[in-house]
């Protein structure tokens, strides 16, 4: 989530007075893909998008302090209106999304990495909000930038709107990605890939996948998905030596060719309700849920094709992970559970290491730096882990607000935004 995840479907699925919206109108692209996006600039110093440019939620780098309090802030800056979004970096600045859902505005925020300082807000939107479940925000989904640009979704006005956001704050082109009809919200976080900005946008009746021109915000392809409501972030992962966009949801894992919205394979057999990212390391690829059915699970997707059949499940574990995504490092996956407890498997086998319980609920992803791996919960109560086959906690600690977003963390400062306060936590 990311970046919060929305931890919305705990509770039965809501049926509507009204029916659903058609589903979504297909876009296909028509030939090679010509854009007037800028290349993607960013660097290992940036953290520009939702679980870091790897995509796995690994930091670089030195670490952070692992105490957690204020003897360890260098510096907090209270964060106007509501949002569960995971702050991004881009150089000297951070960004991220907050919503006042008392005068109906979303807006996107700037601050100075170094001391704390807002240097701009913009109104991305004004009204025309939509349903969601009390526990989720307006502003959930965490922003990216390609290095140029900042992107943000937002849920409003009967769809899920994309926007770019220059430097200095002024918007650049604004597109509805798809028709949106919301159960719980929304918190899907922008996926930037090549020249296109890829959006999942999972409802009952009109739900997509499309992919837009991060130069113009053209629609560039658009595929509609399966019926059901889902909340997760679609990934991009090199299997079988090619790129292929992975995404959860409506009981499947499926995979697409990230340049034209083509299914490539899937496997059916999952939750109906997903709320966080896949993760794959080489050819497999580890993912959990959810609603109804609880599980982590490891699939084998090396040169796969079609619809898979169980033969391709390399482990499977009955566990609840279903809003905070899986953290995979090496021969270890670590699952921290909404309910507290942590369990780290063995990637191979899905054997179980040791498992712990942390105490209170959780929604944020895990962040790994090194051998440490930092989680807040809801609490706001930040938990530092050494990671391995032995559990060991190195410390806890809580600073003001809940602990929704995910860990930050670059070159020895950990960024984290709880519900009130944006904080920078490092070595004085």
């Amino acid at each position: 989530m990311r970046h919060y995840f929305l931890f919305l479907a705990l509770l039965l699925p809501v049926t509507w007075a009204c029916s659903p919206p058609p589903p979504a109108q297909e876009v296909r692209s028509t030939g090679p893909i010509e854009s007037t996006a800028s290349p993607i600039t960013v660097s290992a110093a940036d953290w520009p998008w939702w679980r870091a440019a790897t995509h796995d939620n690994h930091a670089v780098g030195p670490a952070p302090p692992t105490e957690i309090g204020p003897q360890t802030v260098i510096w907090e800056t209270e964060v106007p209106g509501h949002g569960h979004s995971t702050p991004i970096l881009l150089g000297e600045t951070l960004y991220l999304t907050t919503a006042d859902e008392s005068a109906q505005i979303q807006s996107l925020l700037a601050f100075d990495a170094k001391t704390g300082e807002k240097q701009w807000a913009i109104p991305v939107h004004e009204g025309k909000f939509m349903h969601m479940h009390p526990k989720n925000t307006q502003a959930s989904a965490t922003p990216a930038t390609d290095g140029t640009n900042i992107y943000t979704l937002f849920m409003v006005d009967e769809g899920i709107w994309a926007t770019a956001v220059s430097p200095e704050g002024k918007i650049v082109w604004q597109t509805k990605a798809g028709p949106f009809h919301s159960q719980h919200g929304y918190g899907s976080s922008p996926l930037i890939y090549e020249s296109l900005l890829i959006i999942q946008g999972d409802c009952k009746g009109s739900g997509f996948v499309a992919a837009l021109d991060r130069g113009s915000g053209d629609v560039v392809w658009r595929t509609s998905r399966p019926h059901g409501n889902s909340y997760g972030t679609p990934t991009i992962a090199k299997i079988g030596g090619k790129d292929q966009l992975i995404l959860c949801g409506q009981d499947r894992l499926i995979s697409y060719d990230p340049q034209t919205g083509e299914p490539i394979w899937n496997f059916v057999g999952l939750s109906e309700t997903t709320a966080n990212t896949p993760q794959a390391a080489g050819d497999t690829v580890y993912v959990s849920g959810g609603y109804p059915d609880h599980f982590v699970m490891a699939i084998d997707a090396a040169d796969a094709s079609g619809e898979l059949d169980r033969s391709h499940v390399i482990w499977e574990e009955q566990k609840k992970v279903y809003v905070p995504s899986l953290l995979v490092d090496g021969e270890f996956v670590y699952a921290i559970g909404d309910d507290g407890v942590a369990v780290c498997y063995d990637a191979a086998t899905g054997d179980t290491h040791w498992k712990k319980r942390l105490g209170g609920g959780f929604s944020a992803s895990p962040t790994l730096i090194g051998d440490l791996i930092y989680v807040p919960n809801e609490d706001g109560e930040m938990f530092v882990l050494k990671t391995g086959e032995k559990f060991e906690q190195v410390s806890s600690g809580k600073l003001e607000g809940g602990g929704f977003a995910s860990p930050v963390i670059v070159d020895g400062r950990l960024y984290w935004r709880t519900t009130t306060h944006l904080y920078c936590l490092g070595e004085k």
